[in-house]
This record gives structure tokens, sequence and C-alpha cells, in this order.
């Protein structure tokens, strides 16, 4: 009988035993779908217009340089407009009320359609025909044509008239809009009507992939090479500019032409200074907090010590100044031209949930010698002008300088060359 309540005592715990874990499964299922749903509900929270506005406003709030928020009581915005942000607009209206009370021109917002073309400029891709486009007198016109592109190979010309695409009239219409409308999916098809010397022609072109360079190059009088680097937001950059030097390698001296390139991404501008230096400070970055980090040349990365010269001017900026303030500072290079920009503040991009973003300022940079040149920007060792005159009939004395001092440093770099050899006999 002992023995049968024993029995009878083990299958009524085990029975327990059996409905506390059962139970707790099934608990555990309920809990892990109310947490599925509170992870939606919290997803859907930070996607709405209200949301999108809170992500901005913390990211700014970890990021942003200057801690004063230009003397300001940043907590102010964060429930500023809790009534009144109903729609997607009313929250970019306010973000980008929020921002120009910072008084920064690089802090900036982003509608999804500017943040996707940032992104393409990056990655150096977009699908089109290959055209750069321009407007004068409300006409559409093409400045210049991309080669081997569809448009090239459908001869297209500079200064040809974009009247109507597909069967959309260009007049009143943007830059953008038309833009848009010209591009589209590899493979498919747009229809241009062109006016050229008063003739209207239509073309027929098939889109596909257009690579955009960021570095051409040629040489000049059949010594030196002439490389120009138009942007540093390409991740191809750095390679582009790394096969243009070995492919000029035989050039006595280097001028790179850094006119109108309004800079990029930070790291392209530290490896193609890395190019050009064995040693040194290439620059350093100072974040909101204070601290320093000081980025140093690397000897294994370097690939030319060719004598060189720098074109610059007012249109030089961010990147194309780290670049040459390394370069300058070093004595690696002369600057030849105007001015810098003068702009020294690093941003980084920050994407919000409905695919908008900003461009956030989050440090500043130094020269070598520590100067901070934003808004007083980076003197040329040669000041030249190159005026509109100039411009028009095609004369460029800013090129015929850096020719000229170009050649003085390849002579006096063949003397120490000799001079050493001497030295060893």
């Amino acid at each position: 009988m002992n023995k049968a309540k024993h029995i009878l005592l083990l299958l009524l715990s085990f029975l327990i035993l059996a409905s506390i874990y059962f139970f707790n499964i099934k608990n555990d299922k309920s809990i892990q779908i109310e947490t599925i749903k509170e992870a939606l509900s919290r997803l859907e929270i930070v996607k709405s217009p209200r949301g999108i506005f809170l992500s901005a406003w913390h990211a700014l709030d970890n990021q942003y340089i200057d801690s004063t928020f230009n003397h300001q009581k940043w907590s102010r915005w964060k429930n500023r407009y809790s009534s009144v942000i109903k729609t997607q607009q009313d929250s970019y209206l306010a973000i980008n009320t929020m921002l120009e009370s910072l008084n920064d021109p690089y802090t900036r917002f982003l509608p999804p359609s500017e943040f996707e073309e940032q992104d393409r400029n990056i990655d150096a891709k977009l699908f089109g025909i290959g055209v750069h486009i321009s407007k004068v007198k409300d006409n559409v016109i093409i400045v210049n044509v991309i080669e081997d592109t569809p448009a090239f190979k459908a001869q297209l010309k500079m200064g040809d008239i974009i009247f109507k695409v597909n069967d959309d009239l260009t007049k009143g219409l943007t830059l953008k809009e038309v833009a848009q409308l010209v591009r589209g999916k590899a493979g498919t098809v747009v229809n241009l009507t062109i006016l050229r010397d008063k003739k209207e022609l239509i073309k027929k072109i098939t889109r596909e992939e257009i690579y955009i360079k960021s570095v051409k190059f040629k040489i000049l009088s059949k010594k030196y090479a002439y490389i120009n680097l138009s942007s540093f937001i390409s991740t191809d950059a750095t390679e582009e500019m790394r096969q243009a030097l070995k492919k000029t390698n035989n050039a006595q001296g280097i001028i790179l032409d850094l006119r109108g390139n309004n800079g990029g991404l930070l790291p392209n501008a530290i490896l193609i200074s890395n190019m050009f230096l064995s040693k040194g400070t290439i620059v350093s970055i100072v974040d909101k907090n204070g601290n320093k980090q000081t980025i140093k040349a690397k000897h294994s990365r370097m690939l030319s010590t060719k004598p060189m010269v720098i074109l610059i001017n007012g249109g030089s900026a961010s990147a194309s100044e780290i670049l040459s303030g390394a370069l300058k500072e070093n004595n690696r290079a002369k600057l030849i031209g105007e001015k810098t920009f003068g702009k020294g503040l690093v941003q980084k991009i920050h994407q919000l949930p409905d695919g908008s973003g900003i461009n956030i300022t989050v440090a500043k940079y130094l020269t070598p010698n520590d100067n901070d040149i934003n808004k007083k920007g980076i003197k040329p060792d040669y000041w030249v002008k190159l005026s509109r005159e100039d411009f028009m009939a095609l004369k460029d004395p800013q090129l015929d300088k850096a020719i000229e001092i170009l050649a003085i440093e390849v002579e006096k770099q063949n003397k120490k060359i000799l001079n050493f050899v001497n030295k060893k006999k």
C-alpha cells in the first residue's frame, strides 16, 4: 500500500511539473508574440512623421560637434512640434527649421531622393545616357558628353538642346526634373528630341549604367603628368588615382589639379595624400569632446616621389584642402593659384528611418602644423588669378605657372640626384 501511494505521489508530481512546463512554454510563446508586436509597434512609431523628427533630433544630440548647439538649449526642440507633426512633409519642415537654428551650412537635411542621389555619387554609378546638362534661357543644353556612353554612341554633342524627353517638353521643367526623365533602368529606352543648328533630330537611346570618373590624366609637353581630380566623393577615386600614377610613371613631374574640387570622403583624402608622402602628419581630427586623432603617413602606401605642384582656387574645399595642406606643410608640393575655400569641418552621413537623411558636422580637422583653416582657407605659394577673359579665350595662366614652377622643381631634384651619385663615386 505504501508502495502504491509512493507511485501515486510520483505520478502526481510528474503531472504537476509537466503542466507547469507546458504552461511556461505557452506563456513564453505569448510573451514572444507580445515582444514581436511591441517591436513592430515601435518600428511603426520610429517610421512615423513624429518618429522621423525625433530620430533626427537624437542623431544631432549625440553627434553634433558644437556642444552649445549655437548657444541654445537643444532640448527645447525635442517636443516643440509634438502636436503639429502629422505628415512626412511636416517632419521635413520641422527638421529643416531645427537645423537652421544651428547656422551651419554643412549640417543639412536630405529628402529620400537627394539622399539616394548622394549614395549614387559615392558609388560612382548612375543609370542613364551619359550627359551633363545646364539651363540657359529656359533651354536645357548638353554641356558635356561622357565618352563611351550611350549618348556618345548616339552622337549627341555639346551645345545640343534637349527639346523633349519622350513626350514631355523640357520647357518649364527644372534641371532636376529633366535629369529624372532622362535617367532610368539599364536596358530601357528614352527618346530625345534634339535641336541642333535649328534642325530637329530624334535620338532613340538605350540607357546603361554610367561610370563616373573622378580622375582624368594626360602627358603635357612629353614631360609632365597632368592629373585632374574632380571629386573625392566616389569610393573609386583612390583606385583611379593609383591607376593614373601608374600610367604616367614615365613623366618627370606631376601637376595635380584640384581647382573646383569641393571635397568628398575623408578616407579618400587621407589615402591619396599618403600616395605622395612617406612620413609626417597628414591631418588631425578633433571631435566634439576635444579628442584629437592624428593621422600619420605610412611609408608602405607611398606611390610617387616625383616633384609635383598643385593647382588650387576658391572652389577647392574640404578634402581638397586636406590634401593640399598635407603636401604643402610637409614640403612635398608647391601650391599655385588662389586661396582655397576654407572648409575645415568633417560631416557624417546619417540615414533616417524613411530613407531621408542628414549630413551632420561631427568634427573639425587641422593641417599638419595644427592650422585650423575653417573660413580662412589655404594660401598658395604662388598667387595666380584666372580671369573670366582668360577662360573665354581658352587661356590658363595658372597651368602655365604650374609648368614653369614644376620645371624648376624637376631641375632641383635632378641636381640632388647628380650630387648624390657624385658623392658615391
